[in-house]
């Protein structure tokens, strides 16, 4: 059974000052999953930045095998639309294809950074609808959506699946510090998701980053 994990990465222009940051939390993710090879054969990673566009930082990838480091590159406005444009045609494709190589599948799950509300207004939510609808889209995916910098907790709420699957960054956090903290988050939850995986009840695990909040909480 295999996990297809999507990073979605922020590379609006907004996160120009955290460009390191993003880059640095993407190669401890790399690695830590590299440190845990019986875990990471239970897992598929691809890496997409995002802003007017998607762009592929790592194709999804079996992280035994992978030596290259996904590369962050700061452009354009903050496109929610072109996301989940995207992933509805690319999960289900990822996942015919991990089929037609004799693989079971685990619903796919989608990690959601980004540090600002979108700037197509509400043009996204057609799209979003039609991804996480699983009568449409079999292959909907779970959606963890993280919020720093001026992302709303009502927006967070709405790209997430579910309400305890939105977070974000408590106020007042450095941001730089709430990216790593996304990004160590992230990489336990693959791990403790790969471990459930070989049990007799596989579940996604989903673990809050420190110095994040549930975003449910601070609607209103």
């Amino acid at each position: 059974m295999l996990l297809p994990a999507y990073v979605l990465a922020d590379e609006s222009g907004s996160m120009g000052p955290y460009r390191e940051d993003l880059a640095n939390g993407l190669a401890s993710l790399c690695e830590g999953l590299r440190a845990e090879p019986m875990l990471a054969a239970k897992l598929r990673l691809a890496v997409l930045g995002f802003s007017d566009d998607v762009q592929v930082r790592l194709a999804l990838a079996d992280m035994r095998a992978e030596t290259t480091l996904p590369q962050v590159v700061i452009r354009g406005l903050t496109d929610y639309g072109s996301v989940f444009d995207d992933l509805l045609n690319r999960i289900p494709a990822d996942v015919q294809w991990l089929r037609g190589q004799g693989y079971k599948v685990h619903r796919p799950v989608v990690f959601f950074l980004s540090d600002g509300q979108p700037t197509d207004g509400e043009g996204w939510r057609h799209a979003h609808a039609a991804l996480i609808d699983r009568a449409r889209t079999p292959t909907a995916p779970n959606i963890i959506a993280c919020g720093i910098g001026d992302a709303e907790p009502g927006t967070m709420v709405e790209v997430a699946t579910r309400p305890e699957f939105a977070f974000v960054a408590k106020s007042g956090t450095d941001i730089g510090r709430a990216i790593s903290e996304f990004f160590h988050a992230l990489t336990a939850s693959l791990v403790a998701s790969g471990q459930a995986l070989n049990s007799a009840r596989p579940q996604l695990v989903v673990n809050r980053p420190d110095q994040f909040t549930l975003a449910i909480d601070e609607v209103g």
